[in-house]
């Protein structure tokens, strides 16, 4: 049985809910804000548009939200952790480099802040520090 899921409450349990209600809130802003999106992205294509993409990254960030909130796992933890990472990564990069297309990927390039991407990077980084906590402070086995 994990450990955070036995016993009586402790502080470490309590932390830990809390992380886990953190990411599941970052990821669920993100998706959100993604699928709000979506469509204005369309136009930005190449095999795939940026609003294809968008969708997309709204169901991922979805289902893992949805997956630390209910299947205490570490693979669930490890989920939100990386596509929290994987779309802070895409979109600091996409905003400060000129990447140009990428295969089936168009060209992202968007040299400019506004306030749904600010609230983008607000929901990521959320959810990379909950999920940093999570996998940090990861559940131990009981040795029968």
């Amino acid at each position: 049985m994990p450990h955070d899921l036995t016993g009586p409450d402790t502080p470490h349990r309590r932390l830990r809910g809390v992380a886990r209600l953190l990411a599941a809130a970052g990821l669920a802003a993100d998706a959100y804000l993604h699928a709000y999106l979506a469509d204005r992205y369309d136009a930005v294509s190449a095999t795939l548009s940026q609003g294809t993409l968008f969708r997309i990254e709204a169901a991922v960030a979805a289902l893992a939200a949805l997956l630390v909130l209910v299947w205490r796992r570490l693979l669930a933890e490890a989920l939100a952790w990386t596509v929290a990472a994987g779309g802070l990564a895409a979109l600091l990069l996409y905003r400060y480099v000129d990447v140009g297309e990428l295969g089936p990927l168009p060209n992202m390039y968007e040299p400019v802040w506004f306030t749904d991407k600010n609230l983008v990077v607000i929901a990521q980084v959320l959810t990379l520090l909950a999920a940093t906590l999570l996998l940090l402070t990861g559940r131990r086995r009981r040795h029968a």
